[in-house]
């Protein structure tokens, strides 16, 4: 098979391109730029394209397949020479069904928490030492790469992401996956710029459960009302089985899950995650997991790559970096960061990055989800509001939205990072959550502040 990747630097489109090299694939890619860690993975496996930009001269009748990643445009002169040629094109997810069609497909969906329980999952089929298929949306800690593609192989677990599949097919990614086995953890609005209104997000979730196999299994979050709804109305030939946030303590910084007469640590901090172990924990069950080899497992789980990842600490002081960026995830975050650490003040600084969270329709979705901080700082950039063609937002509008007694507003990355860099830490969590990099904070100069 001749493969040609049209944007291959992507996060995703770099591991599955490393994925079919190792089946024997020639494998072939360009992008308009490419940055580490996927210019030195692609580099390593001699992928990485000599030049930087376009060329539709690469594009051959010799070409089996063309996958276009999402980094591309409509217009791409590869793309108008690959579809002038009449080259079979897929999107990244209709690619993993091609490969994956032969396989049992188990997919873990939602708004929230995929990621994590997806490598949950991983981890815990790996102490187990039950080799699978896998996509997952997160460098993951002893994986070399997010994609695994081996034909000896019957199962594949894949993160089921409902944004668009390619900028030619407007369709939700986990449409294209059909899974025998899924879970889903919830529902809470996201990705405006694609669903503007909430109903139709809702609905790409209603299509998702209508391609399940026919006689496959949904496991679902019976705490989410959305969610809860949705399945209720289902009139399939499913085998449906809910679950919900497993009973928990905290003692000092450490949660224990309650199983029965036993008290399991945990190495992950909050309810939302005691309730993303019980999603991963009903998957393994159906794929053959004892619940005691389960826990035994998820004892040595230390979390997801940027998923409340823990900078720096010392006895008065620690530092989380997080994704968080949707409203859900960030109340989610904050709420497990307090939680862990009641004693302390709670500082919690939040970059609005994405289109949604920039977009003034969509603000009022913040509202209280910083309230279990102390103090509360989000920054955002005026410049990234008008990029996005979206109407300017004054920073009155922001404290106005997040209701938060104690809320400070920037729009300068200088004088962002200068409080940061004085802040006082003492007895503090400094909880940092964005999906950008807050105008180019050094995250280094952060954790010197209690490295001290």
């Amino acid at each position: 098979m001749n493969i040609h990747f049209i944007a291959i630097g992507g996060a995703a489109m770099h591991n599955l391109a490393i994925a079919l090299h190792k089946k024997g694939y020639k494998i072939t890619g360009s992008d308009d730029e490419i940055f580490d860690p996927s210019k030195s993975r692609l580099d390593k496996y001699g992928l990485l394209p000599e030049q930087f930009g376009w060329f539709p001269e690469k594009i051959t009748k010799d070409i089996d397949a063309v996958i276009l990643g999402m980094h591309a445009k409509p217009d791409n002169p590869e793309l108008k020479k690959a579809q002038e040629l009449g080259l079979n094109i897929y999107s990244y997810p209709e690619y993993l069904y091609r490969e994956s069609r032969r396989q049992k497909r188990v997919v873990v969906a939602g708004s929230h928490g995929k990621t994590t329980i997806t490598s949950m999952i991983l981890h815990v089929l790996a102490a187990q030492n039950k080799p699978v298929n896998f996509m997952v949306g997160s460098q993951l800690k002893g994986f070399e790469t997010m994609v695994k593609l081996d034909d000896q192989l019957d199962t594949i677990i894949l993160e089921g992401d409902e944004y668009l599949s390619s900028p030619i097919d407007p369709r939700p990614k986990f449409l294209w996956y059909r899974p025998h086995l899924t879970v889903i953890s919830g529902i809470a609005w996201d990705h405006m710029n694609k669903f503007p209104d909430k109903q139709d997000y809702i609905y790409q979730f209603e299509k998702y459960i209508e391609t399940i196999e026919p006689n496959g299994t949904l496991i679902y979050n019976e705490e989410d009302p959305i969610l809860k709804d949705l399945v209720n109305h289902q009139h399939s030939n499913l085998k449906i089985i809910s679950y919900k946030t497993p009973a928990y303590e905290k003692s000092g910084n450490q949660f224990f899950i309650l199983d029965e007469n036993r008290k399991i640590p945990m190495q992950i901090l909050g309810a939302h995650n005691m309730q993303n172990t019980e999603a991963a924990r009903q998957i393994c069950n159906q794929l053959g997991v004892s619940k005691e080899a389960f826990f035994q497992a998820m004892q040595s789980f230390k979390g997801a790559d940027k998923r409340l990842e823990k900078l720096a600490e010392n006895k008065q002081s620690v530092i989380f970096k997080d994704f968080a960026h949707a409203p859900s995830k960030v109340g989610a975050s904050v709420s497990a960061v307090k939680e862990s650490y009641p004693n302390k003040k709670l500082i919690a600084v939040l970059e609005l990055h994405t289109y949604s969270s920039l977009n003034r329709k969509f603000l009022p979705e913040y509202k209280n989800k910083l309230n279990a901080a102390d103090e509360a700082i989000v920054f955002y950039s005026p410049k990234a509001v008008a990029l996005k063609g979206l109407d300017p937002i004054p920073p009155a509008l922001i404290a106005k939205e997040f209701n938060h007694p104690n809320l400070k507003v920037f729009t300068d990355p200088e004088k962002l990072h200068s409080h940061l860099y004085e802040m006082d830490l003492k007895n503090a969590a400094l909880l940092l959550m964005s999906s950008g990099n807050y105008g180019g904070l050094d995250l280094n100069k952060i954790k010197g502040k209690i490295n001290l």
